[in-house]
């Protein structure tokens, strides 16, 4: 019988396969390595494949769509409530081939490899910058040791950590002072990197047809931009805007039962990493809203919401409309008017 579902538990190395057919009956149960598996899917007539969202997963559907197959990636949270009795790779992948013929099952759209790439570089730019972070309080740390102090912040880092490396009367022990020169080198190489990488996010920021409308945004830069096209690409896989706001963890989080709403704190759902940047860019745009020249529907609105709420939730009630703003203008593929924000 013809298989109509393929489930894929994803391994390092070793893949699990559950076929399914038209009526959910397990026609297959066979393990691959990642040779094998790409040679199965090439030799089957086409299915929907499914894999969880997982690390290589996007790889698997991209190969899954160039054999003509449909890709389904789901969310990992969704295909627990389909594994039957005890934990096993084989039951995982049941479970995603049975999650997947659901109608209303949600999908995570296959990111292309151009697109992954570039979400790569903002991780790695995350990471170089916790490893400056750390490094800089180690320094400190250091410091503080012999009764040495710098304040919280990089730039008075860098500009007093040579004075104290140079100095011969702080009595700091001849290998410590060697070992500060080293850290001290290691730090200029993180801001070379990450200079070297902002330049680059900056120029794909400008010449890419689709950030550029993103950068007309206020509180949009080249890193939210391009971070945003890595993310949720043209913002295809939500239906409005009021919904990637919700997927990003910008709305209040819903306990309601027996008739009554109850609303908590924000969701903080879906990538953090873009919920910081979007709330980062609304604190950026709150300090300079109040010089903006034009007496837009912007500027109304924030000074409206700033006069009866604390600034942190002005702030996140700012990152969810500006979220709601870059769905609308990926959608339409039109440039932001700020004179369009309802007041």
């Amino acid at each position: 019988m013809s298989i109509a579902t393929i489930g894929i538990d994803i391994g390092k190395s070793k893949f699990h396969v559950c076929g399914l057919d038209e009526r959910g009956h397990v026609t297959l149960r066979k393990m691959f390595s990642r040779t094998a598996l790409i040679r199965f899917l090439a030799n089957t007539p086409p299915a929907r494949v499914a894999t969880e969202a997982c690390a290589g997963a996007h790889f698997i559907g991209r190969k899954a769509e160039s054999f003509g197959h449909e890709a389904r990636l789901l969310p990992a949270q969704y295909v627990k409530a389909y594994v039957k009795s005890q934990k096993n790779d084989y039951a995982d992948a049941e479970a995603i081939a049975e999650a997947a013929t659901r109608p209303t099952m949600r999908s995570v759209p296959v990111k292309p490899a151009d697109r992954q790439a570039l979400q790569l570089l903002h991780r790695q730019r995350s990471g170089w910058i916790a490893e400056r972070t750390a490094l800089a309080n180690r320094i400190r740390a250091m410091l503080l040791e012999f009764g040495i102090t710098i304040p919280k912040n990089l730039s008075q880092l860098r500009k007093q950590l040579p004075l104290v490396i140079e100095d011969a009367e702080n009595e700091l022990p001849d290998r410590l002072r060697q070992l500060l020169v080293e850290l001290w080198e290691d730090m200029i190489r993180l801001d070379e990197r990450l200079t070297s990488l902002n330049a680059e996010l900056d120029i794909y920021a400008r010449t890419d047809p689709q950030t550029k409308l993103l950068l007309s945004i206020p509180g949009v830069g080249p890193i939210v931009a391009t971070a945003l096209i890595s993310g949720i690409g043209n913002a295809g896989a939500f239906r409005k805007g009021r919904d990637l706001a919700a997927w990003l963890g910008l709305v209040p989080r819903q306990y309601s039962t027996g008739g009554k709403t109850r609303l908590l704190g924000i969701g903080k759902r879906g990538n953090r990493h873009l919920r910081m940047l979007l709330i980062h860019g609304a604190r950026a745009v709150l300090r300079v809203i109040s010089n903006r020249q034009e007496d837009d529907g912007l500027r109304r609105w924030v000074e409206r919401v700033t006069a009866r709420k604390h600034p942190n939730v002005v702030a996140v009630a700012l990152a969810n409309k500006i979220a709601r703003v870059v769905h609308a203008v990926l959608r339409h593929q039109v440039p932001f008017e700020a004179r369009l924000i309802s007041s």
